[in-house]
């Protein structure tokens, strides 16, 4: 109930309704950007052996790092008392994906009737350098399809025409997404030479409820910039995301450096749920972990957003961690965002 009504004043003071104010924006001249860098994009699993096998062993990722953590700063950053944690960073070209597993308390399994157009739905995209080889990869690996097969989006969508994309999930019911650029498309350096058949992740792609009140969120508090936006329609992008009647805004967003956050705005068909309470220790909470030069000025500027936070402080981290201080804060849409400091 608290998340909801949370959520509510959000809205309100994103549209402008709550107090009177403005619009975040319509504001002046904008604070100086809070997000340095995208850093990872990590997920909560059930099996860590099981789910390490599989980014290793079927999609080539190479694990640099495997730690158990606890303690009261955890506990805060996560907002999960009495957690123990394992903690597995994990590598493909530049890009890190980390996964955790709750070792206590253990949290609940993925709906079994989740939709693309949920808006819990997040996933990466990973590009890889031969489709065909790939999905015959998958398919000798027996992982569950989410897209029928392959789809190749049509060339009348000039921001999309040619790209090849595949949706299918890990062994926890993670989506995943498999994406080959034509060459006149993508980051120059997925059209570098490689014998690698998966290269990188790209970005991660989150559903959302309204656009605009996720851009006041990413954009103008966190500081991302858009890097593009489409509209994607058609039986090829209804069969990559098995959603019958997918009509989807799609907008691009980058921080300096790292992987890009990416919205999917189903303007059709709009009945994708909410996301109903999801905690860290959740099978379906996935967090994107962004750095910035200093949490407490990040969490003051959330604060003052009335931004959904999870973390009731700053979290001070043991002294040999990745990072200093992080905090975890949701966006509208109850997606998590770790701010850390190195």
């Amino acid at each position: 109930m608290r998340a909801v009504v949370r959520r509510a004043l959000w809205v309100l003071l994103l549209s402008g309704l709550y107090w009177g104010a403005p619009p975040l924006t319509r504001l002046g001249a904008a604070p100086a950007a809070l997000v340095q860098s995208v850093d990872a994009v990590g997920m909560t699993v059930s099996d860590m052996d099981r789910s390490v096998a599989f980014f290793t062993d079927v999609l080539t990722f190479e694990k640099t790092t495997d730690v158990e953590l606890a303690g009261d700063q955890y506990e805060r950053l996560q907002g999960v008392f009495g957690l123990r944690m394992r903690v597995v960073r994990l590598r493909l070209g530049s890009e890190q994906l980390e996964l955790t597993q709750y070792l206590t308390p253990r949290g609940r399994h993925v709906p079994e009737d989740s939709r693309s157009n949920d808006r819990w739905f997040q996933h990466v995209a990973i590009i890889v350098s031969d489709m065909d080889a790939v999905y015959a990869r998958l398919r000798q690996h027996h992982v569950e399809h989410a897209s029928p097969e392959p789809q190749r989006l049509p060339d009348w969508n000039p921001n999309a025409g040619g790209i090849r994309a595949f949706y299918f999930k890990d062994p926890d019911g993670h989506p995943l997404e498999v994406l080959q650029f034509p060459q006149e498309k993508g980051d120059l350096k997925w059209h570098s030479a490689s014998d690698r058949l998966f290269l990188g992740i790209d970005h991660t792609a989150i559903v959302v409820g309204s656009t605009n009140t996720s851009l006041a969120f990413y954009r103008d508090v966190l500081g991302l910039h858009v890097a593009g936006e489409s509209t994607n329609y058609g039986v090829e992008q209804e069969r990559l995301n098995n959603v019958f009647g997918a009509r989807l805004h799609i907008t691009a967003l980058r921080a300096p450096t790292g992987p890009g956050v990416e919205f999917l705005e189903y303007l059709s068909p709009r009945n994708g749920r909410a996301a109903a309470g999801i905690q860290s220790n959740d099978i379906a909470h996935w967090e994107t972990t962004m750095t910035t030069g200093s949490t407490h000025e990040a969490f003051e500027r959330l604060i003052s957003a009335n931004a959904l936070l999870v973390s009731p402080s700053v979290a001070t981290l043991h002294a040999d961690a990745r990072f200093k201080e992080a905090l975890l804060v949701h966006d509208p849409d109850e997606h998590a965002v770790k701010v850390v400091q190195r």
